[in-house]
């Protein structure tokens, strides 16, 4: 009986590791809080939603889903914050269109590289932008924006939320087909480039519906077009510019990225939950509120979308010449 006792014992140390680590590695996703890593300053699309989902999941995982803003730059020292991170599960980035869209063809020493450095779990928002002015701003519409700028050439600037963003690039399309000559001022982010738009110290700027509907709606501001070839949620009485330049069609997206070597059995969860998120009836309509659809995708669509995106906008900084910082 003790040499039966003896070799039970030692069984049992020799499996004490095994049984520790598989206790551990099945111990429930999350155990602690969650970080969100938005690229951009509060305030814009990508942040609002962020913050949206996060609220969201907070309440469905039991944990805090934390929005960590890392802006400046363009969005790639938030990006890199991501890519640097462990990929444990506990921490993600919100991708976007100028982050992931752009700046692969606009820099050409980008320290990352959106599909190898990072694993896609779903898109969240793909949206139009839109054109606004402050109410001094002579033009209240595209064909009167377009009529006034080749009138004076050069004299008139558009802030965007910076160089080789969405609205950036979707402003310099506009002018590129167009034939415009409108100067450039770019901010770090939306909010405070809104900022000097609400006080007049720029009178014209290309941004997101999302960020822009308040303003909008209370008439601090004026729409002049959204930019996709359908007119937006809650801006039905917006024209596309699309309208008056045949052809121009345009949008911003956001979504949720993980560093590379986050295992896939968390992606899929957090796509499972962001995705019946995006289905839900309340949680839409706070979408529409904000003039932005949901649009909820797998894994492996979300990486081909992001591809194609890519292949787009590589097209339009060739053609346009546009370069970091102009």
């Amino acid at each position: 009986m003790k040499l039966l006792t003896r070799r039970h014992a030692v069984s049992l140390s020799l499996a004490a590791p095994f049984i520790a680590t598989r206790a551990h590695a099945q111990a429930p996703w999350p155990s602690k809080p969650v970080r969100f890593i938005v690229p951009f300053p509060p305030g814009q699309a990508a942040d609002i939603f962020a913050r949206l989902m996060a609220e969201k999941l907070t309440d469905i995982w039991k944990q805090q889903v934390v929005v960590d803003n890392k802006g400046g730059g363009g969005g790639i020292p938030g990006v890199e914050a991501g890519k640097a991170a462990a990929p444990d599960g506990y921490t993600f980035l919100i991708a976007t269109s100028g982050t992931f869209g752009v700046n692969p063809s606009l820099y050409a020493d980008l320290p990352y590289k959106p599909l190898v450095d990072f694993k896609p779990v779903t898109n969240i928002i793909r949206g139009p932008l839109v054109i606004v002015a402050h109410p001094s701003f002579p033009a209240s519409t595209i064909a009167e924006l377009i009529e006034l700028a080749r009138k004076e050439p050069g004299k008139h600037s558009y802030a965007s939320a910076g160089p080789g963003t969405a609205q950036h690039l979707s402003m310099e399309l506009f002018k590129l087909q167009a034939k415009l000559d409108i100067v450039h001022i770019p901010y770090k982010g939306s909010g405070p480039a809104m900022a000097d738009l609400l006080g007049g110290h720029v009178k014209l700027m290309m941004d997101s519906t999302a960020s822009s509907l308040g303003p909008i709606r209370d008439g601090r501001i004026k729409a002049l077009g959204v930019t996709t070839a359908r007119r937006a949620p809650l801006l039905d009485n917006v024209p596309p510019i699309g309208e008056t330049v045949p052809g121009y069609d345009s949008a911003g997206w956001s979504g949720l990225v993980a560093p590379a070597k986050t295992p896939d059995e968390i992606v899929n969860k957090v796509n499972a939950d962001l995705v019946a998120l995006m289905r839900d009836p309340a949680v839409l309509r706070q979408f529409e509120e904000r003039a932005t659809l949901a649009a909820p995708t797998t894994p492996a669509e979300f990486g081909a979308f992001i591809a194609k995106d890519m292949a787009t906008w590589a097209e339009v900084v060739k053609a346009t010449g546009t370069k970091p910082g102009t």
